[in-house]
């Protein structure tokens, strides 16, 4: 291919090796479009046959041969125009220090197209999965690339963290084996509060909601009286959600609804109780 093009391009002037240059990235662009395409069609015709196709090992191999065939353009480029070559060559034949540098310079990229790599092969995570590092940095996946992984807050913002990073971190995956979670919604009542009333009006309104889903005993929340103080009851509602990402919303709309029937059913409410010497 390059001889076919050497044969109509002069590359020994600026023009020529622009125009080499751009026709060859321009092939190396169309090479990874076709390969990355029949990739997609053959994973989706294995899909009927494995069953599913991982779409985190998809993403990822598409980003890896879109960075091959351009790395691939890039060294044939090097190759065969004179004047990068004999630059290369000049740079790289007494360059000990340089690639000393650029060496050092490289291991953050590598270790991020490693630990990438480790990512899509153990998937401590995948692409659509609810994480949780830390209390900021919280929210869904939505790409791994050869360098980072980015992930959507709830604030609809992007977060990216390098590969080499967050492979290192430990990760709260909420739905790596399943969604449901188990969510603890804290309230307080009234020390002469009835205790059944208020454990049947928080099962009434949990089961209300819109993600309520059953734990193991078909049961979609329980409520225990934690502790009992001077001025309070502390009540705790276990309730179980089936979208993790919807948690916080959920806990709301049952606290609101929640205090919305104590009024209505005339709950005691806690008052506080202060001494006061005088």
């Amino acid at each position: 291919m390059t001889d076919l093009l050497l044969k109509y391009i002069d590359i020994n002037d600026l023009e020529g090796v622009i125009l080499y240059c751009f026709i060859i990235l321009l092939i190396s662009w169309l090479f990874s479009w076709i390969f990355r395409k029949l990739m997609v069609l053959f994973l989706n015709k294995s899909q009927t046959i494995i069953g599913s196709t991982n779409v985190t090992s998809l993403r990822f191999a598409k980003n890896s041969v879109k960075f091959v065939f351009f790395l691939i353009a890039f060294i044939l480029i090097i190759g065969t125009v004179p004047f990068l070559r004999r630059q290369a060559t000049i740079i790289f034949s007494g360059a000990g220090i340089l690639a000393a540098i650029i060496g050092f310079a490289a291991q953050a990229a590598i270790s991020n197209l490693i630990a990438g790599v480790f990512i899509v092969i153990f998937k401590p995570f995948r692409i659509g999965d609810y994480i949780k590092l830390d209390k900021e940095r919280v929210g869904i996946v939505v790409d791994i690339t050869l360098r980072h992984t980015v992930i959507n807050t709830f604030e609809n913002k992007r977060l990216i963290i390098p590969n080499s990073i967050i492979s290192t971190e430990s990760i709260l995956n909420h739905t790596i084996e399943e969604s449901r979670v188990l969510s603890f919604n804290n309230l307080k009542i009234g020390l002469n509060a009835d205790i059944d009333l208020v454990r049947q009006i928080i099962l009434e309104e949990a089961e209300k909601l819109e993600y309520s889903t059953v734990d193991d005993d078909n049961n979609a929340a329980e409520v225990r009286v934690i502790d009992i103080y001077e001025s309070y009851i502390h009540i705790r509602a276990y309730v179980w959600i089936s979208e993790p990402f919807k948690e916080f919303r959920m806990k709301c709309k049952l606290k609101e609804r929640v205090h919305k029937r104590f009024l209505e059913e005339n709950i005691e409410m806690p008052i506080p109780k202060r001494k006061v010497i005088s």
